[in-house]
């Protein structure tokens, strides 16, 4: 049973609506890469997907006995929050505040586990670091990795690169990659159209039109699109006098061709008549 199944889901906040018509599904190991323009709503589908909003109307199935607290966010860094005073283990940790029920106090289980996700990020060594003190890589590695101490099946992510730079941005894409391989089920939002091909199993395109595929289909729609884009600009660009010089040209080529046909007839039929036409 998919993890996830949406169904003619629309969303918004209150009566605005904000995107429409989404339907998809989300299989254990699956990566799926949500795009759009800017203010299409993917944010907006993430939250809901969430529970942190109600869907305006439409299903969301949750399979495979999926639970909230079994589901790993990790969110847009606001300017307040990269300047969080707490040390990168704290951070980490507060991850397993979902699963502490009345517990007052992390367990030695909470420690391991956040311990084990920080050496899976490659952040060991920043454990007692400050974490505004880190770079915009080192802080997206740290929260990453408290995200995995909820995430126990399905990481969802909100532009997990966005604001670093090339180097780190490819080194975030293939750690997330590195995670779908061990198994765990990725949603994530990107701009990066061209990037996430590489990596992503299914695309949900978010806008005026949605649509749900692989990612080997979505190509070749895009491609498609592509071909009749530049096809409708080449004939575009060819100024209207050409195209009417063309057509006449087609035309005298044809009343051309009539002619010599014309010409062929009457000389078959003056063959026949004096018998040149004949056979022995």
């Amino acid at each position: 049973m998919p993890l996830l199944t949406v169904k003619n889901l629309t969303v918004g906040y209150g009566s605005q609506i904000v995107a429409s018509g989404i339907s998809f599904v989300v299989n254990a190991g699956d990566y799926l890469c949500i795009v759009g323009e800017n203010g299409s709503g993917k944010s907006t589908l993430m939250k809901t997907l969430l529970n942190l909003q109600r869907p305006v109307s439409g299903e969301i199935i949750r399979g495979d006995d999926l639970r909230e607290n079994e589901i790993g966010y990790l969110p847009q860094q606001t300017i307040v929050q990269r300047d969080f005073p707490a040390s990168v283990k704290e951070i980490v940790l507060s991850g397993r505040q979902g699963k502490m029920g009345l517990r007052p106090f992390y367990n030695a289980e909470d420690k391991a586990i956040a311990a084990g996700n920080m050496e899976r990020m490659g952040i060991t060594g920043l454990s007692d670091k400050c974490y505004r003190e880190l770079s915009g890589g080192q802080q997206q590695r740290v929260l990453l990795a408290r995200a995995l101490c909820a995430a126990e099946k399905i990481l969802l992510m909100d532009e997990p690169v966005s604001g670093l730079d090339p180097v780190v941005t490819a080194q975030m894409y293939e750690l997330i990659e590195k995670l779908n391989k061990e198994g765990v089920t990725i949603i994530m939002i990107s701009h990066d159209v061209n990037e996430v091909i590489k990596y992503a199993s299914h695309i949900l395109h978010i806008g005026k039109n949605v649509s749900f595929s692989s990612t080997e289909e979505y190509i070749r729609k895009m491609d498609e699109e592509l071909h009749r884009k530049m096809n409708d600009a080449s004939k575009s660009m060819i100024p209207p006098s050409l195209h009417r010089m063309a057509a006449g040209v087609k035309k005298d080529q044809q009343d051309e061709e009539g002619v010599k046909n014309d010409q062929q007839s009457e000389e078959d039929v003056k063959k026949e008549e004096t018998g040149e036409g004949g056979t022995l």
